[in-house]
């Protein structure tokens, strides 16, 4: 039996889009169509959506909707409604949107995170452990996300005692079991994935890892699929592969939805969302953008359908009426 054969396990895969994507992108999607596009990757089957980020308006003008977006959208029962959050202010704004989870980021690189978030690693875990304690006290669900987890722009290679050791405080001090180890610019390999999240999940055997990758040097899927043997359930996304860091110099974008669960799904997981409802919707947003994204499932179809049913409702998995 093929060593990548899923044997119909369940996969979570985490949209991202709506922040991690739309960041990057020069024209400003208005408060509707953000709304859009969010209420039908939730009616898709996806059941957890990263809807903006709290970050200040200035610094990424794309997001200073945030608190309009969560007004917006229609909350279906089941799917986590998620923001990043880089910092206090960002938090109050968080809870006052109502999201269901925030993600708290660092980097274990210090001149990345110098870059990203204008101050030292460990000034930013302390503003991790504070931020964490008041979303648990409001009740939100916390993780943090871990950027250049596989190496660094800047510095070249992450040592491995680097990764292991801010997986350790952010469980022990922050009390944060969900954590995201990131390729933040593709630079992740899946020989390096395998073995570093073998070793995370033996250093910390309570997290409750999810794999962010990016597809820069085009190795973002193989890379799945090491994290998969590895043991990983959990993996982020953007819909029709839109996305990037405007703090990583060549950073391009994340690894596509709909082409992730058409991979996963043909090697035999599971991932509860229908498929073609994904691809119609990153058509629209390919439309939307007005430029040619990276998704692949999107242009060519499932291996199996013909091109009518590329765009035909999948009779097995139903989407969520809203």
């Amino acid at each position: 039996m093929s060593p990548w054969c899923g044997q119909r396990r369940m996969i979570h895969v985490q949209e991202v889009a709506l922040r991690d994507g739309l960041q990057s992108e020069a024209g400003f999607m208005p408060t509707d169509e953000k709304i859009k596009f969010v209420d039908r990757l939730a009616a898709s089957g996806l059941s957890k959506i990263e809807v903006s980020s709290f970050v200040s308006p200035r610094a990424v003008p794309q997001l200073a909707d945030a608190e309009a977006v969560f007004q917006g959208i229609t909350r279906l029962p089941g799917v986590i409604y998620a923001a990043l959050v880089p910092n206090l202010r960002g938090l109050e704004r968080a809870i006052a949107a109502r999201a269901d989870e925030v993600n708290l980021v660092m980097s274990a690189s210090e001149s990345h995170n110098r870059a990203n978030l204008r101050m030292s690693c460990d000034a930013s875990f302390q503003a991790i452990k504070e931020a964490a304690l008041l979303a648990a006290n409001a009740g939100l669900r916390v993780a943090a996300s871990l950027s250049c987890s596989f190496g660094c722009p800047f510095e070249g290679e992450m040592p491995t005692a680097t990764i292991l050791m801010w997986c350790r405080r952010l469980q022990e001090e922050a009390g944060i079991r969900s954590i995201s180890l990131c390729d933040t610019t593709g630079m992740a390999y899946p020989a390096l994935v395998h073995d570093l999240v073998g070793l995370v999940r033996s250093s910390s055997p309570e997290a409750n890892l999810t794999l962010h990758f990016h597809n820069t040097r085009g190795l973002g899927l193989a890379n799945v699929f090491a994290g998969l043997d590895a043991g990983v359930i959990h993996f982020d996304a953007a819909l029709a592969g839109i996305g990037g860091c405007p703090y990583a110099p060549g950073a391009t974008g994340n690894i596509c939805t709909e082409d992730l669960i058409h991979a996963l799904e043909t090697s035999g997981y599971r991932c509860g969302v229908n498929l073609y409802a994904l691809i119609e919707t990153a058509r629209e947003l390919e439309k939307f953008l007005g430029h040619t994204t990276p998704g692949q499932v999107m242009k060519a179809g499932p291996r199996l359908s013909s091109p009518r049913e590329v765009i035909a409702p999948c009779e097995s998995t139903p989407v969520r009426t809203m």
